[in-house]
């Protein structure tokens, strides 16, 4: 069973609107000044922007897949419930540890009902 744990919305949509005012300024500030190369970095990094947004969208933030958690980034962070040794809350986060590997886990970028998902994971695995 496959579990994904999204992001909020609202995270989201901010790196959608700064994506879209990096690639409003690079064409102003081509169309302006069309000879200086350095204006292009301004669509790059709006690309950039748009290349997150997109990734994230897709991958959302954690998912849980045949008892391993995995933390969805460039290079993806697994952890084997198996293997999990210690889990810790610090304040709303949670700090997830094995042998191998170390996950934070930030409660701030997770949808409220995605939450009460990764709340019920975590209790049922410090139950058994």
């Amino acid at each position: 069973m496959k579990i994904q744990i999204r992001y909020k919305r609202l995270h989201l949509r901010w790196i959608f609107v700064f994506g879209l005012f990096w690639l409003v300024l690079g064409i102003i500030a081509i169309t302006n000044n069309f000879e200086n190369y350095l204006n292009y970095g301004y669509l790059i990094v709006a690309l950039l922007y748009f290349g997150i947004y997109f990734f994230k969208s897709k991958k959302q933030y954690l998912t849980f897949e045949n008892n391993v958690i995995t933390l969805n980034k460039l290079i993806p962070k697994k952890i084997n419930l198996a293997d999990l040794k210690q889990l810790k809350k610090n304040g709303k986060d949670y700090i997830l540890k094995s042998d191998i590997e170390v996950l934070y886990i930030k409660t701030s970028l997770i949808d409220k009902n995605s939450r009460k998902d990764l709340n019920t994971i975590l209790k049922n695995w410090k139950a058994n």
